[in-house]
């Protein structure tokens, strides 16, 4: 088994954690991004409403298409960053730096390594996410889609493969700037330990995993959270003005939010998101590292 295959494996093991232990929380994110002003008083205000009203299995709504979607997004992520850094290795031992193995890339290494995984994934999260979120804010009395692939067969049908990808540009700017920032957190705080404790990658202590996941997610959030409103106003909008389309371009969402809701809405749904994070990118790392662990011995 190659490299590749097994970073990928791996990658993907890490996503589906990912996903069922982040997805009620991402739900409740989603509705308060996407409700008008006042809808909800706050997070548990939301997570009340949708107990109430739809019941607990709401919390799981739209599940399938992540567990399915962001599980090649994270194997993604992961192959092309690991193909990265094995990339500046070589580079590294050529020039006498990064250490013995070459393997201590430097912060600048890092982030590129990790915005070109962030592209690589915005080409399949941009439409994963877009069906899961029409699915999560969709009337659960009245529902317009039956399921993801419902969803996908009646988007291409009206609005052609183009409409899938609505709000990519957007999405395209959340990945590669959340996700040079998410790697270089967690690769430097694995380097730190390596480095302080002599000690190999696969001899770290699997909760210091889920701790410097958990870090690497708060820095991400702290870059991308505007961002992903945006994306996510993008993806609720109608695809025409016949069909309530509101946003020309993100640039236009961006203009008539701040004007319109002022700039609390570029932060809203903040909580469940923090509250998320580390739980969903720690769960994210230590399955990588452990299937990593597996496939690589």
């Amino acid at each position: 088994m190659s490299n590749t295959i097994k970073d990928l494996a791996a990658g993907t093991a890490g996503g589906i954690a990912q996903v069922l232990v982040g997805q009620p929380f991402d739900i409740v994110k989603v509705r308060m991004q996407t409700s008008a002003k006042g809808t909800y008083s706050g997070m548990l205000h939301c997570a009340g409403g949708i107990l109430k009203n739809e019941g607990p299995l709401a919390f799981y709504k739209g599940t399938l298409t992540p567990l399915l979607g962001i599980g090649v997004c994270v194997s993604i992520q992961f192959g092309v960053l690991e193909y990265a850094k094995r990339i500046f290795t070589v580079q590294n031992l050529a020039r006498g730096e990064g250490g013995e193995e070459g393997k201590m890339l430097s912060g600048g290494q890092l982030v590129i390594a990790g915005v070109a995984a962030g592209l690589a994934n915005g080409v399949v999260s941009g439409p994963v996410e877009h069906i899961r979120i029409r699915l999560q804010t969709q009337s659960n009395t009245n529902p317009i889609y039956k399921g993801p692939f419902n969803a996908m067969k009646q988007i291409v049908s009206q609005h052609g493969i183009s409409g899938l990808f609505k709000g990519q540009a957007v999405t395209f700017l959340r990945e590669a700037t959340g996700y040079g920032v998410y790697f270089l957190a967690y690769e430097k705080l694995v380097q730190r330990e390596m480095t302080q404790k002599g000690i190999r990658r696969d001899q770290i202590n699997p909760m210091n995993s889920i701790l410097y996941g958990a870090a690497a997610g708060y820095a991400l959030w702290a870059v991308i959270y505007p961002i992903d409103m945006i994306k996510s106003r993008m993806q609720t909008d109608g695809f025409t003005p016949s069909t309530g389309q509101k946003y020309a371009s993100a640039r236009d969402c961006v203009r008539k939010v701040w004007r319109s809701e002022g700039i609390s809405a570029f932060t809203r749904g903040l909580g469940p998101t923090l509250i998320r994070s580390p739980f969903a990118n720690g769960a994210t790392f230590l399955g990588f590292e452990m299937a990593s662990r597996l496939l690589y011995s």
